[in-house]
């Protein structure tokens, strides 16, 4: 049995949740005191040998690279004083100035050139490497899955593939940081040999100014603490951090985020399979009607023949079976979200309706108009379907209505779509009088064609940007969208498309009060060599800003984002990813249906979670070793920054995704404060419920005492990492087991 325990310091209670137990210590209360001290070492030497670069620390006689050699090269303009060399590579174009700081080492490495330039430097070894790698990963130099994994991958993009911008290296005796100093245009290459190694890459793009990279290195203990906290209080130096407290202050639902799962709801059906009657729906379709809607599905959405034959064939079964049913609701339900569902010739009576006409069906917000649908299909079906303000009950609100009666008291609910608010308005408005979250998923990151759009968020009402507003690559080459389909849309470009989308939306009167924006914090960002709009990847992340910033300022809402990545988490409250990034596109057992790792279509049958969320497989043993493992896994992250944002897994590897490590994950939310996240439809509900509402009884009371603290201490209490252990402030400490054998501790 994995067993967690929880000290808080006075008194003892004890509660236990699924199959583990739970030990609380109560403080009433006490307010956090930062752990105030030095992480790191300030009496060291180095050493520079300028032709190679090498460069070395020395501390108590022990003396390390702080980088390899490179190869050698010509120096000219080289100078020293008693704190500072430089020197120029002339055929590079390339300065370099080393500072010794006093608490650290200050290396600034400058491009002379104006065209493109790059430079390599440093070459990274050691015997462990402290990576913040999503949440972070602890990897000794000789371990072989991780040599598989790098020699996988290669090399990765610095201020993509960190979710901060440093990283430490254990040496023999003493640790060392190193701060990134400029994020933007760097790559990390991994050399897998008889030890991993790396080299730190930058390019000098001809369109950036900024021609200039470098480090802050410092030198701590070999402890994962030391190096996270010297990382954090150089981030609050430099005023980019805001924690959860300060943001509270901007907007007061934040509170509502503290102890609340993250659930996408899922409902593509505008009515529901028990608001019909089959038997007179088999015998009394209107002929009209039945060619109207294959007609429209035939026209306006893609691959629906399967949907438009049922209309036939239900004709012929005498039990209508759910395949059917289902696929009747999912047909229903595209066309009643069309704006020429209308059609005069159809349905004459107007009576129930003829408001809307005089309006104009094209002055019809979201909500209107799919209320309107409802009215008019209901016009021609009459007793057949129920009234239509009952359409979807069972699976919307009698869903979300048991999840608060089971005692569910926060809960940050997103749509993959925000239509589907429209079809159950209120759906939306119960769930802020539960006193949730709620909100949409939204994305600027891909455009189509037009005309020729495969997802809802990849189209647009200026028809322009798709030529005019995309990135092109330094060799004049468009950038691909995701899944290889559109184009990458420039985000400086993109605001007045935001305003206007987001205007749409909540001018429906819609009630959200959270925005989930797809990729922003990823740091999947780009130069675009476009000449009308020549673009930098900080100009990039910079636009991303601007939009989070419009939600928060001009929307008050509660943004979250995909990533994290650290240059976003100032702006936004919660991300995904950090926890457990995606890792599909690495192995294709995971998309081969015929494999018993394949994740899923993007797709359900009953209109609920789709497939790829819903299909619960096992996690290959290799994944399982660089994503879970104990042996790796380090809190790097919420060392830095639990109490400024709240973060979870990518959403196609939610809490339940893997079902042979569902509790070993949820060790690690209340271990990490790690949000929960689950898909949910009626279906899904039904079947988790209880593992749910039992983990949620723990975890969420657990989290609001912990989310506003700075977590100040991690040590594996077991070498191999097997029993962990996490302090948050001076008056919470988390054991966490995750063998079946008994620990003794304290």
């Amino acid at each position: 049995m994995r067993k967690l325990c929880l000290l808080l310091l006075i008194s003892l209670s004890m509660v236990s949740c699924t199959n583990r137990t739970i030990n609380m210590k109560s403080s009433n209360n006490a307010e956090v005191l930062s752990v105030q001290r030095n992480y790191f070492k300030s009496d060291f030497d180095i050493e520079v040998n300028s032709e190679t670069f090498t460069l070395m620390v020395k501390v108590n006689g022990s003396s390390e690279y702080i980088s390899k050699s490179l190869s050698e090269r010509k120096v000219s303009n080289f100078k020293k004083e008693s704190d500072k060399i430089s020197w120029t590579y002339e055929e590079e174009g390339i300065d370099v100035l080393i500072e010794n700081k006093g608490d650290h080492i200050d290396v600034s490495i400058k491009s002379t050139k104006d065209d493109e330039n790059e430079f390599t430097w440093p070459k990274i070894s050691g015997d462990e490497y402290i990576l913040p790698i999503g949440q972070g990963k602890k990897i000794p130099s000789n371990d072989e899955v991780w040599k598989k994994y790098f020699t996988q991958i290669e090399s990765i993009k610095g201020i993509e593939g960190l979710s901060m911008q440093f990283f430490g290296v254990n040496k023999k005796d003493y640790g060392l940081v190193y701060i990134i100093k400029n994020p933007y245009n760097n790559e990390i290459n991994f050399d897998v040999g008889d030890e991993i190694e790396f080299d730190f890459n930058h390019e000098f793009p001809s369109i950036n100014e900024q021609r200039e990279y470098g480090f802050k290195i410092y030198v701590t203990d070999k402890n994962v603490t030391d190096m996270a906290k010297v990382y954090r209080d150089y981030m609050i130096k430099n005023g980019n951090f805001k924690t959860l407290k300060e943001k509270e202050e901007d907007n007061d639902n934040i509170k509502k985020l503290y102890g609340a799962p993250h659930v996408y709801f899922w409902n593509s059906r505008v009515i529901a399979k028990d608001n019909i009657k089959w038997q007179q729906f088999k015998n009394n379709l209107p002929e009209d009607l039945k060619s109207w809607i294959i007609y429209l599905l035939k026209e306006y959405i893609e691959d629906s023949e399967s949907l438009s034959s049922l209309f036939d064939e239900i004709k012929e079964e005498e039990y209508i079976n759910d395949y059917i049913k289902n696929g009747i609701i999912n047909a229903l339900s595209h066309v009643l979200l069309l704006k020429n569902f209308y059609n005069p010739d159809v349905f004459i009576d107007e009576i129930s309706f003829k408001s809307d006409l005089e309006k104009g069906i094209e002055n019809l917000n979201g909500i209107e108009l799919v209320e309107f649908n409802k009215k008019v299909l209901k016009s021609k079906l009459k007793d057949i379907v129920d009234p239509v303000e009952n359409w979807g009950d069972s699976v919307t609100l009698d869903v979300i209505e048991d999840m608060k009666d089971s005692g569910i008291s926060n809960l940050l609910i997103n749509f993959d779509d925000w239509r589907i608010g429209f079809a159950k308005p209120e759906f939306v408005k119960n769930a802020n009088e539960y006193g949730y979250l709620i909100g949409t998923y939204e994305s600027y990151h891909s455009i189509h064609k037009p005309g020729e759009e495969q997802w809802l968020t990849a189209a647009f009402d200026d028809v322009t940007l798709f030529d005019d507003a995309t990135v092109t690559d330094k060799n004049g080459e468009k950038i691909e969208g995701f899944n290889g389909v559109g184009r990458k849309l420039n985000p400086t470009l993109a605001m007045p498309s935001v305003r206007s989308r987001v205007d749409s939306i909540l001018g429906t009167g819609i009630n959200f009060n959270t925005w989930f924006l797809d990729t922003d914090g990823t740091g999947e960002v780009f130069d675009d060599y476009s000449k009308d709009h020549i673009t930098t990847e900080g100009e990039d992340i910079n636009a991303r800003i601007e939009r989070v910033e419009y939600l928060n300022n001009e929307k008050d809402m509660i943004v979250g984002t995909e990533g994290g990545n650290d240059f976003i988490n100032k702006y936004v409250v919660y991300a995904h990813g950090i926890d457990m990034g995606a890792f599909q596109w690495i192995d294709k057992d995971l998309k081969d249906k015929d494999s018993e790792y394949y994740f899923g279509q993007y797709y359900s049958p009953t209109g609920g979670v789709a497939k790829i969320f819903s299909k619960q497989v096992s996690l290959k043993d290799y994944f399982r070793d660089i994503f879970l493992d104990y042996k790796y896994s380090i809190p790097l992250y919420k060392l830095v920054y639990n109490d400024y944002i709240i973060t979870t897994y990518w959403w196609g590897n939610g809490s339940l995704k893997f079902i042979d490590d569902i509790e070993d994950r949820m060790l690690y939310e209340i271990l990490y404060n790690i949000l929960p996240l689950y898909h949910i439809d009626e279906e899904e509900w039904e079947k988790h419920k209880s593992l749910i509402v039992n983990h949620y009884n723990v975890w969420g009371d657990f989290s609001k005492k912990v989310i506003n603290k700075e977590m100040v201490d991690f040590e594996n209490l077991e070498s191999d990492g097997s029993v962990k252990m996490t302090q948050y402030g001076d008056d919470i400490k988390v054991i966490a087991n995750f063998t079946d054998s008994e620990y003794d501790y304290g």
